[in-house]
């Protein structure tokens, strides 16, 4: 591939199957078997996060339920996550990136983007294979690797040949490479969205590029019209090294042991729940303007629901006490599967603003003295020298759920 005289050349690095990667990188006994990383292990509720490539070849799949993947293969070996481990991983990775650039952007733990376009070594395909090579002498972790002028088109690249594929997508290769695809495989459309756009007779991601971009309107909103400029190739985002700072919201869902009715048992599970989100919202030092619950019953109807609130909230009881209003206001004593509660449009605590009505002004007042002696000191002494209580280490979180945002990412 020959460096664009105009345009950009973007890399997304995506690893294979990268959790059971590591662990085959720390222990090179499990290489070439079939591995499963699964949380709850012991129990009827274990999920499998990822799995190798020879457990696929058996059936095994992400997010199937354990029992099941054992039932496929009996010989599966399956181990719990080692997040600790994974994220070491992760930083090596995303270390030996930046050796070629500093424009970086990490997506999530194991995938991100790559800007080559200033770069003044080998041509973009001779730089892959190194990479390629390199992830996997250094850190024994395999990758596929997509190269395209953009940031969608490397993503869907990438996703072409795995395990240790390296893929160019060019602009006029579309309609033999990318448009024939089922509109499901599309990077940014879901399982729901593919659904509505077949109701009006879109299939293949070509239908999508050729769509009535009113009709997207009033089908998708605004995502209708973006899908259709990603259909056809055209993707303006850059890549951002700065974007791993960007997160919307903390949450934390667990699925329950058994399915149950019992208002005890959902209200402890609840205050969990709450107490997650809590510590890791503490941990960024964000508060959440609106909660949102997820509701999934016995027969696996999933529904959500939130509420905005009137001043950005993190405590644990505060959170606990917007979801469980939540959860009992939309639940009809249908035996429950799972529930989830998210902290969403966080803000920055330096800049949330809290609202004072007739129902805080008097606590507030209370504290004034206090905030006015901190107000001077940092005044003096500079700002954020001292703060109300103590910033300290942050409670761990209890949670034994799997976190899969850019936490990992952060030192």
């Amino acid at each position: 591939m020959e460096r664009p005289a105009n345009g950009r050349v973007i890399l997304h690095v995506d690893m294979n199957s990268f959790y059971a990667s590591v662990e085959m990188a720390y222990d090179p006994a499990l290489k070439g078997k079939p591995l499963a990383i699964a949380g709850n292990v012991e129990e009827r509720r274990g999920i499998i996060v990822t799995c190798s490539y020879e457990a696929r070849a058996k059936g095994v799949k992400t997010t199937m339920p354990l029992w099941q993947a054992r039932k496929l293969c009996p010989e599966l070996i399956v181990k719990k996550p080692n997040f600790e481990r994974y994220r070491k991983a992760s930083i090596a990775m995303f270390d030996l990136l930046r050796e070629y650039t500093e424009l970086v952007e990490p997506v999530s733990i194991d995938e991100g983007y790559m800007d080559l376009t200033q770069y003044a070594g080998p041509k973009p395909l001779e730089i892959a294979h190194v990479i390629q090579e390199r992830l996997s002498d250094e850190l024994l972790l395999p990758c596929s690797i997509g190269i395209a002028p953009n940031k969608f088109l490397a993503k869907m690249a990438s996703n072409m040949k795995k395990p240790l594929g390296i893929t160019v997508l060019r602009k006029r290769e579309l309609s033999e490479h990318l448009w024939p695809l089922p509109v499901a495989q599309m990077h940014g459309v879901g399982e729901k969205t593919a659904e509505k756009l077949e109701t009006i007779g879109i299939n293949t991601i070509q239908d999508l590029a050729k769509a009535d971009r009113m009709q997207l309107k009033q089908l998708l909103g605004i995502n209708g019209e973006r899908l259709k400029q990603r259909a056809n190739g055209v993707d303006n985002r850059e890549v951002d090294p700065d974007s791993i700072y960007d997160f919307k919201s903390i949450g934390n869902s667990t699925t329950l042991s058994k399915d149950t009715t019992n208002e005890d048992e959902l209200n402890n599970v609840l205050r969990k729940l709450a107490h997650s989100v809590s510590v890791r919202m503490k941990r960024k030092d964000v508060l959440a303007s609106k909660i949102f619950i997820t509701i999934r019953f016995a027969n696996l109807k999933t529904i959500t629901r939130s509420k905005k609130v009137a001043n950005p909230i993190g405590d644990v009881e505060e959170i606990f006490s917007v979801a469980r209003q939540l959860f009992f206001t939309h639940w009809k004593e249908e035996p429950i599967r799972l529930l989830g509660i998210t902290g969403q449009d966080l803000v920055e605590k330096g800049d949330a603003v809290k609202q004072l009505d007739l129902f805080s002004f008097e606590s507030d007042a209370k504290d004034e003295p206090i905030l006015t002696v901190i107000e001077k000191i940092n005044e003096k002494y500079g700002d954020q020298l001292i703060k109300r209580g103590i910033k300290g280490k942050w409670e761990e979180d209890p949670s034994p759920g799997t976190s899969f945002n850019k936490d990992f990412l952060r030192e």
